[in-house]
């Protein structure tokens, strides 16, 4: 089975579940707050939360800290403050760790950015998709372009150094020229990090009821491929398939995930992977996913509502799908260090991805090779089970 010396790094993640309005494409766990947020209840019941998971991770260090939504910038400064210190209080903060909150243009100010910064998040990740107004429209943002430009600004004057904009691609009716003008509009608010990534359709949406008319496959890779030069000549480096940043500015809590650390989730639907070398274990929790169902069992084991051991083939497959989606690539050791797992378990379909050109391995570190970034969904069809 699993063979552990060392436990991953790990990270924490603290799902804030409300958004103002639902995207049309969102299929993440986010919730119309239409009658206002409980905000003080949900704290309590995030601290709760917590305190019931700490003998999981009894002695370690958490390295980030990641509010995800949802829209956690609807919460308040002093909500934001009170949880941090609650959590600083119980558990063991690296001195430098990155504390990431995500933000919609449509819900905040030079002040309460500068609230935020106050109370020790430390980056930003902010929700643009696109400065086209129009297309802002099609994808059902609540923000305009003018809202967009201006949120970037205020976090600028609010002192933050280090920033994330999301933008889509692919969306309905875009051209290249509007995506790259979409980069070149991003890269002038000197963002250090860019997330640029594609619209999919997700399963019990609102757009795979209704799907939009989006670019085919072969004007999509071409958009992107000049996307991707554009935001290389302007400095910022791709290390993971939708992520660029300037140097030294990847995201360390996504860095996390993808190099298959730990991360203990706590909040409505947030999930947990645990490794644990005592037991040479690795547990995934997932919790209560509606806000109500999670408010009223936040402090009981009811809030937990799945936990899984996973198997060898479970962790194979995972790890494949975080680790090839990073240009860097990954080496034997980090494979067996983070997996418990032996580097032979892998070799075969190691090689038959060398063989169809869908993986390189020829200086000891395994990588996506171009043609396996484009046809990364059939080259994890190899890591599955029975292939």
């Amino acid at each position: 089975m699993f063979n552990f010396t060392a436990t991953p790094p790990l990270s924490l993640y603290i799902h804030i579940p409300w958004c103002v309005r639902k995207c049309p494409y969102c299929d993440f766990n986010s919730h119309e707050a239409r009658d206002g947020i409980p905000e003080d209840a949900y704290i309590d019941a995030l601290i709760a939360d917590l305190e019931q998971d700490l003998p999981a991770i009894w002695g370690r260090t958490i390295e980030t800290v990641f509010f995800g939504g949802g829209t956690p910038s609807l919460f308040s400064p002093q909500g934001i403050d009170r949880l941090l210190c609650d959590v600083r209080a119980r558990v063991s903060l690296k001195p430098d760790a990155e504390i990431t909150l995500e933000a919609n243009p449509g819900t905040v100010d030079h002040a309460r950015f500068q609230g935020f910064r106050e109370a020790g998040i430390n980056r930003l990740s902010i929700g643009i998709q696109s400065f086209q107004p129009e297309l802002l429209k099609k994808i059902g943002r609540i923000h305009d372009d003018h809202e967009a430009i201006a949120a970037v600004k205020a976090a600028h004057q609010a002192g933050f150094e280090n920033f994330n904009l999301d933008l889509m691609c692919g969306l309905p009716g875009q051209t290249q020229t509007q995506a790259l003008q979409d980069l070149q509009t991003a890269m002038e608010l000197q963002p250090t990090h860019l997330s640029w990534y594609e619209l999919t359709i997700e399963p019990n949406t609102w757009f795979h009821r209704h799907p939009p008319q989006r670019p085919d496959d072969d004007v999509l890779w071409e958009m992107q491929q000049a996307g991707r030069a554009q935001l290389e000549a302007a400095g910022f480096e791709r290390y993971e398939v939708s992520a660029f940043a300037r140097h030294d500015r990847q995201c360390r809590h996504n860095m996390n995930y993808w190099q298959f650390g730990d991360y203990l989730g706590i909040g409505a639907g947030a999930h947990t992977k645990i490794s644990d070398a005592a037991t040479q274990s690795i547990t995934r929790m997932a919790k209560q996913r509606h806000p109500r169902n999670y408010l009223d069992s936040a402090h009981s084991a009811a809030r937990i509502s799945s936990s899984t051991r996973l198997t060898p083939q479970d962790v194979l497959l995972e790890f494949a799908m975080n680790a090839l989606r990073l240009d860097q690539g990954f080496s034997p050791a980090v494979f067996t260090a983070t997996t418990g797992l032996s580097y032979t378990d892998i070799e075969t379909i190691v090689n038959r991805g060398v063989a169809d050109g869908l993986l390189d391995s020829g200086d000891g570190i395994i990588r996506t090779t171009q043609k396996g970034q484009r046809y990364l969904n059939e080259l994890l069809q190899q890591w599955m089970p029975d292939t």
